[in-house]
């Protein structure tokens, strides 16, 4: 019997790599999704899984998306929490709503989520939970400030639920991606690509599936002594 992966943010360039990735490693995988109705119903028919529709910030659509997904298909085993948004502006010129809905998605949905499936996973005292943070949780951006301390709550939540739902059998871990070439991406011209390839000891971009590599390792049996850590999948730009 397949164990059950529970993908948020499916639809998006790492989250649907990830939903392959895990598929192929005969996962069987529920797509997140929001808004991408299409996609993911494309995604969920391309690797024979299935796709839901919830928002991570609402605890109540969490909740429900959760109550649906074990009477049909069982407990989930693995949670990976990739859904995340991002905003470039200055610390003091950024929306508020904008700001609100960054922590509410990138950190609260991170919570929202790993809340909702704790139980069944302690009940059966196996589980795993997967965050993705970002390279800028670790480091901080400019611009991008409201992002990192997001991401950079992600990591310490990790580390904290690690801790505490270790004894049950559970491993939480994170990865924290560099500069991966995703649609969200493809804003910096040519030039602006160029220079940063120059800060990469590894001199080339990330690409999804170096995420989705990483996320298929910790969710293993050959990482199963490996909790509350943050994987860095940056080809060395931040070490």
């Amino acid at each position: 019997m397949k164990k059950i992966a529970l993908v948020t943010g499916g639809t998006g360039g790492i989250g649907s790599s990830i939903c392959r990735t895990l598929a192929e490693n005969d996962y069987f995988v529920i797509v997140n999704y929001s808004k991408a109705e299409a996609k993911a119903q494309a995604l969920a028919n391309e690797i024979n899984g299935a796709q839901l529709c919830f928002d991570v910030s609402d605890k109540k659509s969490v909740a429900d998306a959760l109550k649906c997904i074990n009477s049909k298909y069982g407990a989930v085993d693995l949670l990976v929490n990739n859904a995340g948004i991002s905003e470039i502006d200055l610390f003091t010129h950024i929306n508020e709503t904008i700001a609100d809905r960054i922590l509410d998605i990138n950190l609260k949905g991170t919570m929202n989520c790993s809340r909702a499936v704790l139980p069944s996973m302690i009940n059966k005292k196996s589980g795993c939970i997967i965050n993705i943070s970002s390279i800028w949780g670790q480091c901080g951006a400019s611009c991008e400030v409201d992002y990192s301390a997001s991401k950079a709550g992600i990591i310490g939540f990790t580390k904290a639920l690690a801790k505490e739902v270790g004894p049950s059998g559970i491993r939480v871990n994170c990865i924290a991606p560099g500069f991966i070439m995703t649609e969200m991406n493809s804003r910096f011209t040519q030039e602006e690509l160029d220079m940063i390839v120059e800060d990469i000891p590894l001199c080339f971009l990330g690409k999804p599936q170096h995420v989705a590599d990483a996320v298929a390792f910790l969710a293993s049996e050959k990482a199963c002594y490996i909790t509350g850590q943050t994987l860095a999948v940056n080809g060395g730009m931040f070490i």
